[in-house]
């Protein structure tokens, strides 16, 4: 391969309104994997590094990949997939434990924590126990946040629901499934869906890598929306008729109400379909937009007005409080992995690298 390949970057796990969320089954099926490599070993370890350093290897050499990142940390990683080869490597330790399903014939655990050593770590047990309990803490505070933001959202569409023209919307909906669907009869085969966060709640607030999920479909739908004149059950149906009609699906959903789907990609249809609002956005250029809030009748709206600001605001100071607790874990986990590092042999952990890169290129037909 002459070019280097393209990394397409997403979140498997999520700081959410309902606590933390993992999509970390769907980072890679076992029956579509040829190997899932799941990494073990404490904070600090090396375990993001470890996965970075073969995420560049393999695209130097042309292969695409998938960069899952931590939601806790988005500069870290939780797991990489090399698409190409149909291989995955995963952190596989807490909060989105991952362990074994077909040790052997698909998965291996490789222990980085093997590899340090343990009496210098031990001589800090009181602090990393200490640590290990305030983040467990201000992580429970930022998810009650969270959660009191739900409600408040809640109440804010329900009062900006008041002015919806609900037949409106509904002609909306069936002329952009017409748009996607109408050339394409159901297959005489099942469809596939996959589900990953293409938004998190970071301690850099808000982040997402969108460009890289549908900036690269050609066909690309925006669909403009609001709490109450939402995507929500649009949405729904586009994956539910994709599934449908026998296409495979990549479903990203919304931190701030999970059971929302955000972004569809529909390879096959070299298709793109993407959720626009205040809260998620993607920087891409589209073939089609349709605007859901032109379905809010003004008349009813304007009244309403200051009671939906109000709710607005009131949302927006709860995520931002818990924005701010994610970001103290952050501190109090780099600190926690700064007992660790020193203890580490780093050099014995390269040659396990190097010995699972050349195990991975046993994989290369």
């Amino acid at each position: 391969m002459d070019q280097k390949g393209f990394i397409k970057h997403v979140f498997p796990g999520g700081n959410t309104t309902k606590g933390f969320v993992s999509f970390y089954d769907n980072i890679l099926f076992q029956e579509d994997a040829k190997k899932i490599i799941i990494l073990k070993g404490g904070p600090g370890v090396g375990k993001s590094s470890f996965m970075k350093k073969i995420s560049e290897r393999f695209c130097n050499l042309g292969y695409n990949l998938e960069h899952h990142h931590c939601s806790s940390d988005n500069n870290a990683l939780d797991g990489i997939v090399i698409t190409d080869l149909k291989i995955a490597i995963l952190d596989g330790t807490a909060p989105h434990v991952v362990d074994p399903i077909n040790p052997g014939a698909i998965d291996e655990i490789l222990n980085l924590g093997e590899y340090w050593n343990e009496e210098g770590i031990r001589k800090n047990k009181d602090r990393i126990m200490s640590i290990h309990k305030e983040v467990g803490r201000l992580f429970k505070k930022a998810y009650n946040y969270l959660a009191a933001g739900a409600a408040i959202y809640e109440a804010w569409a329900n009062t900006e629901r008041l002015a919806l023209n609900q037949s409106k919307l509904n002609l909306k909906s069936w002329e952009l499934l017409e748009s996607i669907f109408e050339k394409y009869p159901v297959k005489n085969q099942i469809g596939k869906d996959r589900h990953l966060f293409g938004t998190a709640i970071t301690p850099n607030g808000l982040t997402e890598y969108l460009h890289t999920i549908i900036g690269t479909s050609k066909n690309v739908y925006i669909i403009k929306d609001s709490p109450g004149a939402s995507a929500k059950q649009l949405m729904n149906r586009i994956h539910n008729e994709a599934v449908i009609k026998g296409f495979y699906v990549e479903c990203y959903h919304s931190p701030i109400d999970v059971d929302k789907i955000e972004d569809i990609l529909i390879p096959e249809l070299d298709c793109a379909i993407t959720v626009s609002n205040d809260y998620h956005k993607a920087k891409v250029l589209p073939t089609n937009v349709v605007d859901l809030t032109t379905c809010l009748e003004e008349s009813i709206y304007r009244p309403l007005q200051a009671e939906i600001d109000r709710d607005k605001k009131l949302f927006d100071d709860l995520l931002q409080r818990a924005i701010a607790s994610i970001q103290k874990a952050k501190k109090a986990h780099d600190e926690l992995e700064s007992y660790y590092i020193p203890s580490m042999d780093f050099e014995k952990i390269n040659d396990v690298l190097e010995n699972t890169v050349k195990k991975i290129m046993t994989f290369v037909e």
